[in-house]
């Protein structure tokens, strides 16, 4: 929109210029008021899409593995909760959560960071058990009562692990000495 050309400000009266600059002035920041001012985008669920997922064994404590989830994407997300884990293709049930290992916080990780969970493999109270080769993991959505994404597998170390019914994995913890020793 061109309120005023070249030509007619040189015959316009300094305080018509004045005038026509500051209706100008107005009009224009009445239009970027009225426009809406950009918000940050939205943090979401993590999910095996932008993470790279790996098991592995430690040495203490016992009977246990590490799960670490990196953010391989671009931008940040969630790890809610705790993973579902599937241990062995033939499990119904996902691994129970430890419900001593909750963190104060979600875990936030930032594009190229790393969140991780201590999986319990048995104990010598825990009931019937088998040998797993895979372990199927998922993110959990913000509500905690399902999972976002696709399942991603991965392979169990040693050829597989034994599981028993005292199986449990820890929430999403920020450290490795948080997900294993609370």
């Amino acid at each position: 929109m061109r309120i005023f050309s070249r030509r007619s400000a040189r015959t316009l009266a300094p305080s018509a210029l004045v005038a026509v600059l500051a209706a100008a002035g107005v009009q224009a920041a009445a239009q970027s008021a009225g426009a809406a001012p950009k918000r940050a985008a939205a943090i979401t669920a993590c999910t095996t899409a932008h993470m790279k997922v790996t098991v592995s064994p430690v040495t203490r404590p016992i009977n246990h593995l590490l799960l670490k989830a990196t953010n391989t994407g671009t931008k940040a997300c969630y790890a809610y909760g705790a993973p579902f884990l599937r241990a062995g293709a033939d499990a119904q049930a996902p691994l129970a959560w430890d419900e001593n290992s909750v963190p104060q916080s979600v875990v936030t990780l930032a594009p190229g960071k790393s969140a991780y969970a201590g999986i319990s493999t048995y104990t010598p109270d825990g009931e019937g058990g088998y040998k797993a080769r895979t372990l199927g993991v998922l993110f959990a959505n913000r509500a905690l009562n399902g999972s976002v994404g696709r399942e991603k597998t991965l392979k169990l170390p040693h050829h597989g692990v034994y599981f028993n019914s005292a199986a449990t994995v820890s929430y999403w913890q920020s450290s490795i000495g948080q997900a294993l020793f609370g």
